[in-house]
């Protein structure tokens, strides 16, 4: 059960070793982009191409859904970025439901791991599997598997290796469930749980009064989905890439707009200046903050 791209990977991985997979569970085509176009999502994409039965009901409780779940007869379901399931869904099989989570559980629990995790400046994150319970993201822990996260790390580059080693995790859950040998572990009780709400647009402004080090992990946690954004002058723009600008001009209030309108753009933070390196204005494509400068001024 999964629905972007960061399920195929898993999906892949277990019919490459040989792993019967019955049925393949994902979202309804929906339209998307600017001609609204009815798009099958990549995990449909990938059952199909391997000729598998696919299953994308709008609810999970309904009746008819229920019965063709059932008469699949799966030991097992393995569940990779879907949404949350009902009870009498993922108690059906005979041995349960786990989970992939990219995270290091029980640290961010929710929606959006990948992105808080660079949001807050951790320097480590991972995988987690473990067995669907009631309540989200807590059930009991069967493998985890640490992945540093680097200084210029984005929301993009750490997706992608933590869906390669997420896949990694999830064949090697399956096969320790199919030789009857794997652990059952309760997540720890911990008071200082950082989560992982889903993000909305107006999470997603950048807040120019906090400090230069936070704007710079804010930006890279949001790039390149769901992006962080700002205004200036009034215009809206999207902020893919900034880094820490050398204080030349003094303290300054936060938000004001330094730039030469060729080379560089520069706003104040609270304790100095971020560099805007690559944006994007309403409408245009995503530029180098060159590329923009040629055609626009501030």
């Amino acid at each position: 059960m999964g629905t972007p791209e960061f399920a195929v990977a898993s999906l892949q991985r277990l019919l490459n070793a040989g792993c019967q997979v019955v049925a393949v569970v994902t979202a309804p085509d929906r339209p998307s982009g600017r001609g609204l176009q009815v798009i099958a999502s990549p995990v449909k994409k990938a059952a199909e191409a391997a000729g598998l039965p696919v299953l994308q009901p709008e609810k999970l409780r309904d009746p008819a859904f229920l019965e063709q779940l059932r008469s699949f007869q799966a030991d097992l379901q393995v569940v990779v970025a879907f949404r949350m399931l009902p009870e009498v869904v993922w108690a059906m099989p005979t041995i349960g439901t786990f989970n992939l989570h990219a995270s290091l559980l029980p640290q961010y629990r929710g929606a959006a791991p990948i992105n808080w995790a660079i949001i807050n400046g951790e320097t480590e994150t991972g995988v987690t599997t473990f067995f669907i319970e009631k309540e989200i993201d807590t059930g009991q822990m069967i493998f985890q598997d640490t992945e540093p996260v680097y200084p210029d790390d984005t929301a993009g580059t750490l997706h992608d290796r933590l869906m390669e080693k997420g896949a990694d995790l999830v064949l090697k859950t399956v096969r320790a469930i199919e030789a009857g040998d794997y652990p059952r572990t309760p997540q720890p009780t911990a008071t200082d749980l950082k989560p992982a709400p889903k993000l909305h647009r107006e999470t997603c402004e950048v807040n120019w009064n906090q400090p230069a080090e936070v704007v710079r992990n804010f930006v890279r946690g949001l790039s390149p989905y769901p992006t962080a954004w700002t205004t200036l002058n009034g215009k809206f723009y999207k902020l893919y890439n900034v880094s820490v600008a050398a204080n030349r001009l003094g303290a300054f209030s936060p938000g004001t707009i330094d730039t030469d309108n060729k080379t560089y753009i520069n706003i104040a933070v609270a304790d100095g200046w971020i560099s805007i390196d690559e944006l994007q204005a309403e409408g245009k494509r995503r530029m180098t903050v060159e590329e923009f400068l040629r055609g626009n001024h501030l």
